[in-house]
């Protein structure tokens, strides 16, 4: 791989290496210099700058527009490898390139490799139409060789004329060697490169403290991550030294993983209400046909789930979905275009500076599309259409939207605590069997607790009311002929072949239906579970107590008890199974009988509208994996370059991660509808919630997140290696539930933002942005409460959080087109608050170049030093030779921005490509 610039006045350049050797090289040295950097392992084996001077062009009247093209070839290979290109650098016939060009480990150079400089001259670039005005070469030996580490190579034409010169610098190559050869060195070489023997678990003990985690070799990144790309920069600082910028792109094996993990567990959730349903028992006709009508709508839903996750298991293809794929039902839940974007910025003193973003396609249903607009719109016309089913629907009893969340929640509580229940008996059991009275005790306690809690779930009105609503939809229930009468709360059910017809009166009538099966035996029911574990209780005290007077008695009489019959410890046993047994049978009785009545209720409540509930759920899900599989990627590596942090490690276990989304969608058109389905996908992330454990193995499967849950709440599991894992807090790895807090700022940037401007509607953003502001100002405020100012990461701005919230309140607020100052103060005050970026387009792929490009110019502006005057020039450097280029060949197969120069005219000026670097591509 390759690539990295520099830049700065030609006569401040620091062409010579750091701290220069007046000495020549041995091949042994040359060999260490090019065996790669253990302690870090993204460092380039070889990296060099180049400049020309006085470049020649036939037409005497023009400059040329140049740019230098590298390759390369080690014997006996016999033809030239592309390498790396640098930037065009426009009207000088003195180029300094910003473009370093960086040989990587994998690039396996060697002292005989010889390198081709070509220099172009580029006289149209939106045409791409060039011709080579000269060229050099030189063999890596001899760069090595040269004291200063610096050639200057006349450049020939095709004629063999003299067409100006290209200077070579090489940098750092001093310090690298000076490292490796005080390492013992491994007898053996390979192509001529020394070998160095290296413990693995020590390397791995020391990952742990080296600040800087690489995505190619990190024990826990490199299981996630893979395919990087790297390009490296040198840029010019305001105090006349230089920046080195290595700017990296991955993409994530969890872009397939995370989404067969997702719609496993909405399988086995919605098999799971199916049994539910089936549970239910005998039916009368007109409750059953409804039962079946439910019943087959989710079995459709299944099906798809299972087709879904069929063709996600049998897929072969690379580990991220190309945006010309977005739109591909078999791919729907797999986020678009996802990749790690990461900058590593290693200043003059030696610090280094990490910054990712995590860019990502708008999670959207494109293959369901937006012709009936996106969730947002659909979520309410639900809601709409589900008030008007109550009111005009004679099919079901209606139940108010705090009823049905209340049911979901006692129907979870039902299923833990049962099984809890079961367990701790199952655990007496054991030790009155084992005669343990410490454990007896123990247990008991616990038995107890759950089971009251239990107890605690099932006595409410709302479950009284609806196991009678239960049982008046049995075959044998007779219903009350009574009418209904306008001075008493009632209901009349009437049951028959054709019809249901359930009508309520007073103001508070499911308290009072009149049915045969009265509140009373419900009531007998628990209280039955109740006195069960009384006498359990009461048992045990005695079996304790009477455990106790052989203890104070002689050894002798002990001695003699235990030549008797029968073993003692069998007493306890058979004292306690009678009593275990029927406390069993009455919580089994209790939690079925309620969790039936519940099941019962949201049948009740789903019937009308369940075509419309499951189409809109699919959709949802859909929208949500894509989000939730970018928030992990997110999450591990966040975590992992926060290792060392116990400032970011305190405030992630207090008040959790902040998560900063970023879109640039118009609100015009399918656009509108993507942003809507966006803007729910994120706010879904509230109900995840992250656990760190350890992790079982060192293989890279090991290291792959795990997920669990179901819609109401999903937890994600994230196994760190044990050297990881022994330096987080006591908090962490006692496994306390880690929160996100979402935030979203959208601003359009396009033609089409233009037309929602003038003639359209913005406030689908306004909203979003507001909303978020408030959610970002209660965080902020969170932390102010209990945590200290030195658990936030340093900064050289002279503008505090407070402030930048405020211009941030400002910015939203006000009510200017194409705001990008939203997006950039938003940025910020995420990274000053140890947040996570996400940056997203419609395919994350021309609009989100653009905007992570701007960020790192910005960044290293504000917060390195990087010199004003080269901003405009860096800024083109990384879009046409950076990492983003190549994330277009990566989904469409071109080098070029899907833009046109009619549509840029509407972009914000620092949104704008140089030209040559795009035009009319598939998207």
């Amino acid at each position: 791989m390759a690539g990295g610039r520099e830049c700065g006045p030609r006569m401040q350049r620091p062409w010579s290496v750091y701290r220069a050797s007046t000495l020549e090289l041995s091949n042994e040295m040359i060999g260490l210099a090019l065996a790669g950097n253990n302690q870090d392992p993204d460092e380039p084996v070889l990296e060099f700058s180049v400049a020309c001077t006085d470049l020649l062009t036939p037409s005497l009247d023009r400059k040329p527009n140049s740019f230098v093209a590298v390759s390369c070839t080690t014997p006996p290979q016999p033809f030239w490898t592309k390498h790396a290109q640098t930037e065009i650098i426009e009207g000088t016939s003195n180029p300094i390139f910003l473009s370093s060009i960086a040989f990587f480990q994998e690039s396996n150079i060697n002292q005989q490799t010889q390198v081709k400089l070509a220099v172009y001259d580029v006289k149209d670039r939106s045409q791409g139409t060039m011709y080579m005005l000269g060229s050099a070469l030189f063999p890596v030996k001899e760069l090595l060789q040269e004291k200063s580490h610096k050639l200057e190579l006349e450049l020939r034409s095709a004629e063999n004329q003299r067409v100006g010169s290209v200077a070579v610098a090489a940098w750092q190559m001093e310090e690298r060697t000076d490292q490796r050869l005080s390492i013992s060195r491994h007898p053996d070489g390979i192509n001529r490169r020394t070998m160095l023997p290296v413990d693995e678990s020590l390397a791995e003990s020391m990952g742990v403290w080296i600040k800087y985690a690489s995505l190619c070799k990190d024990t826990l990144l490199r299981s996630v991550f893979g395919g990087t790309m790297s390009r490296m920069y040198r840029f010019p600082t305001t105090d006349g030294n230089h920046l080195r910028v290595l700017e990296q792109m991955s993409e994530s094996v969890l872009s397939l993983n995370v989404p067969r993990q997702f719609i496993k567990l909405l399988l086995e959730e919605d098999a799971s209400r199916v049994c539910e349903l089936e549970e239910l028992g005998e039916l009368s006709p007109c409750w059953e046909n409804l039962r079946r009508q439910i019943v087959s709508q989710y079995q459709t839903i299944i099906l798809t789930y299972q087709e879904t996750l069929s063709d996600l298991n049998d897929y072969r293809g690379p580990s991220f979905k190309a945006s010309t794929l977005k739109a591909e039902r078999k791919l729907e839940f797999m986020p678009t275009n996802l990749h790690v974007q990461r900058m590593r910025v290693h200043d003059e003193l030696g610090f280094e500076h990490t910054y990712d973003v995590v860019t990502v396609g708008a999670p959207a249903a494109h293959c369901q599309g937006f012709k009936n607009s996106g969730l947002r719109k659909l979520i309410q016309k639900f809601e709409e259409a589900k008030k008007h089913s109550a009111l005009s629907s004679s099919q079901s009893i209606v139940y108010i939207p705090q009823d049905v969340v209340r049911a979901k929640e006692i129907i979870a509580h039902i299923n833990t605590l049962k099984t809890q229940v079961s367990y701790y008996a199952e655990r007496l059991s054991r030790a009155a069997k084992d005669r343990s009275a410490c454990g007896l005790e123990r247990t008991l306690a616990i038995l107890a607790d759950k089971t009251r809690q239990l107890v605690t779930v099932c006595d409410c009105k709302l479950l009284a009311s609806a196991i009678q609503a239960l049982n008046a939809a049995r075959p044998e229930y007779i219903a009350s002929k009574a009418s209904p009468s306008a001075d008493s709360e009632q209901v009349v059910l009437r049951n028959d072949q054709d019809t249901l017809l359930a009508k309520w009166s007073g103001s508070n009538s499911r308290s009072s239906l009149q049915v045969d099966w009265h509140e009373e035996e419900w009531e007998k029911v628990w209280v039955n579970v109740d006195k069960s574990l009384e006498c359990i209780i009461e048992r045990v005290d005695k079996l304790l107590q009477k455990d106790q007077v052989p203890s104070d008695s002689s050894p002798g009489s002990t001695q003699t008890d235990l030549q008797g019959g029968a073993p003692r410890k069998g007493e306890w046993s058979e004292a306690l199974y009678p009593l275990l047994t029927t406390l069993t049978e009455c919580v089994a009785m209790m939690s079925d009988t309620a969790k039936r009545s519940m099941v019962f209720l949201l049948m009740q409540d789903s019937a009308p509208t369940i075509a419309m509930d499951l189409s809109l759920q699919y959709r949802r899900d859909v929208v949500f994996c894509q989000t939730l599989t970018a928030l992990i990627c997110g999450f591990i590596i966040k975590l992992r370059n926060r290792l060392r942090d116990d400032g970011f490690l305190r405030q992630l276990h207090t008040i959790g991660l902040l998560a900063q989304f970023e879109s640039l969608l118009s609100t015009y058109g399918e656009e509108l509808a993507m942003l809507e389905d966006m803007s729910v996908g994120i706010m879904d992330l509230r109900n995840v919630t992250f656990k760190v454990t350890q992790a079982t193995g060192n293989s890279a499967p090991d290291m792959l997140p795990i997920i669990t849950g179901n819609r109401d709440g999903f937890n994600v599991r994230i196994p760190l290696p044990g050297t990881m894992f022994d330096v987080l807090p006591r908090e962490i790895q006692s496994g306390m539930l880690l929160r996100v807090q979402p935030v979203h700022f959208n601003v359009g940037i396009n033609e089409q933002q233009t037309l929602a401007e003038k003639f359209g509607d913005t406030s689908l953003q306004e909203i979003i942005n507001l909303e978020s502001l408030s959610r970002l100002n209660s965080y902020y405020e969170q932390f102010k409460e209990v945590l200290p100012e030195d658990c936030l990461p340093r900064s050289r701005s002279q503008t505090c959080l407070p402030e930048l919230l405020r211009f941030l309140g400002q910015n939203v607020h006000a009510r200017k087109n194409k705001n990008v100052d939203v997006l950039w103060q938003a940025a910020e005050i995420c990274r000053r608050l140890n947040g996570v970026r996400f940056t997203s387009c419609k395919s994350a792929k021309d609009r989100t170049a653009m905007s992570v490009t701007l960020e790192q110019c910005l960044i290293l502006q504000h917060e390195h030093g990087m010199a004003p005057q080269v901003f405009t020039q860096a800024l083109d450097c990384m879009r046409s030779e950076g990492c983003r280029r190549e994330n277009t060949v990566k989904n469409v197969g071109s080098r070029k921005y899907a833009f046109n120069s009619l549509q840029l005219k509407a972009f914000p000026k620092h949104y704008r490509p140089p030209d040559g670097t795009y035009g009319k591509v598939e998207t």
